[in-house]
């Protein structure tokens, strides 16, 4: 793979000048191209300059994913100031607690309003955000001055708290870029479809891996199947794909490559896209690493592969340990950059790994694991079991206290069919080993799939709490 560009200017700057009548960006009605997209960004960001965004401020982002939206994304970076995009159903509560810490400047609100409650300064958008010629009076930062400065705040997914916000440069994000970028075939006739959020930083992957190869980006409103018309590129969960590869009265997938994530991924999914000419991808990642650490071709294992260029990986004491230019800073609380929790430079990610085969093994969190009647239960373990049923889409293995046994699992499973519920606990019988074996099985409620991409496992431990000592 070609070696990523060393951007001297903005890469959507550098793009411009390189292939301006090239096309950048695809939408449900019409398409722009490089220099399209330059001149909007620079509108923009003059607007946003006009109205007293100023360098080093903090501006909100909330909302789904849009033009809009992305095209603010890169005017408020364009103006020097650092971008915070924000899960538009983050409960109030959170964002009460949370917000205060993160000095906001500025908010634009693309949902429901809500931050009005917080009486932060609005930035505006122009009624029109297309320009057809340059603004030529401007004074904003130059790219070089900004390129390792503070440019993101991405939330972690808060599974264990409350959420942090992890601190990342342009540097960073493009180095993580560079690492898929020298793995997957992604060239500048191809495109990717933007079909995760810019709040998550699965999401800004794909955005800096557009803006890393200078190569094509679809924002379409329109459901994953009709979306998917002339993409070539897509981040997706299994349960997507299986359905896209299944249903015949849709046109012809022009899929070439898929990053897989959320599950293992069976063999028979791989060889079924295989035969459709799709390549999948499958590999291990995180907020505090701007996205993808390791990846590999999806091989029905359940190994991530080994690091991407960029990235170092080490096992001390069973846990994964990172190195890479493109970790976060810290993380931003109180005006502060608050330092990551490393050993010797090496990030600690509280993350039980081996390495098995070749290759590296995620085993599960350090701090799932629990005692029940003397035997160490590891969750995920379990939870890859109850997975591989085919009308699992996840579970979640939570611990109770027992007065006999100490803690014992209790099992938390979205289904396709949740008339399968029953099904599962018996099938699962000759499985697992008795201090395994869940004590109750619930379904997945699905107010608690709405904080975001992951489902919180503090906020599912909470929930089987109040199922089980209140009635």
């Amino acid at each position: 793979m070609a070696e990523l560009t060393p951007f001297k200017d903005w890469p959507w700057q550098h793009w411009a000048s390189h292939q301006p009548d090239a096309i950048a960006l695809i939408t449900d009605v019409a398409s722009l191209t490089w220099q399209q997209l330059n001149l909007n960004v620079i509108n923009l960001a003059y607007h946003f300059d006009k109205q007293g965004l100023k360098k080093g401020q903090t501006v909100i982002l909330r909302g789904k994913n849009s033009v809009e939206l992305l095209l603010s994304q890169l005017a408020i970076l364009r103006c020097g100031a650092k971008v915070l995009p924000l899960n538009p159903r983050l409960p109030i509560l959170l964002l009460e607690e949370l917000l205060p810490h993160l000095n906001i400047d500025f908010v634009i609100d693309f949902a429901d309003g809500l931050l009005n409650a917080f009486h932060y300064s609005t930035l505006t958008l122009p009624p029109d955000l297309t320009v057809s010629q340059k603004l030529t009076h401007y004074d904003l930062p130059c790219f070089c001055e900004l390129t390792r400065q503070p440019a993101t705040l991405i939330l972690t997914s808060g599974s264990t708290g409350l959420p942090k916000a992890a601190v990342h440069s342009m540097f960073a994000h493009l180095d993580s870029a560079n690492g898929v970028l020298q793995a997957m075939d992604y060239q500048q006739s191809d495109c990717w479809l933007l079909s995760l959020p810019l709040f998550h930083v699965s999401g800004q992957g794909i955005l800096w891996r557009w803006l890393g190869r200078g190569a094509r980006l679809a924002i379409k409103s329109s459901p994953l199947t009709q979306a998917l018309q002339g993409i070539t590129h897509a981040s997706l969960v299994p349960t997507q794909l299986w359905r896209l590869l299944n249903q015949e009265e849709n046109p012809p997938l022009t899929l070439r490559q898929v990053l897989l994530g959320g599950a293992t991924i069976p063999t028979s999914l791989t060889n079924l896209a295989s035969s459709q000419g799709i390549e999948c991808w499958s590999g291990y990642g995180m907020t505090e690493m701007a996205s993808t650490v390791c990846a590999k071709r999806a091989d029905g294992k359940k190994g991530v592969g080994l690091p991407l260029i960029g990235k170092q990986v080490r096992l001390m004491d069973s846990e994964i340990q990172i190195q890479s230019q493109s970790q976060a800073m810290g993380y931003w609380f109180d005006g502060e950059i608050k330092p990551l929790k490393t050993q010797d430079g090496w990030f600690k990610t509280n993350d039980k790994g081996a390495y098995i085969d070749g290759e590296y093994h995620v085993i599960g969190r350090l701090d799932n694991l629990f005692i029940s009647g003397g035997e160490c239960v590891q969750p995920e373990d379990i939870e890859s079991i109850i997975n591989s049923h085919p009308a699992v889409s996840q579970s979640f293995i939570i611990p109770i206290d027992d007065a006999e046994f100490g803690q014992r699992p209790v099992a938390v499973i979205e289904l396709i069919d949740k008339s399968v519920l029953a099904g599962i606990a018996d099938w699962l019988k000759d499985k697992l080993a008795p201090y395994q074996y869940p004590v109750h099985f619930y379904p997945l409620d699905a107010e608690l799939k709405n904080t975001g991409i992951k489902v919180s496992r503090q906020q599912v431990k909470s929930w089987v709490h109040q199922q089980i000592f209140s009635s």
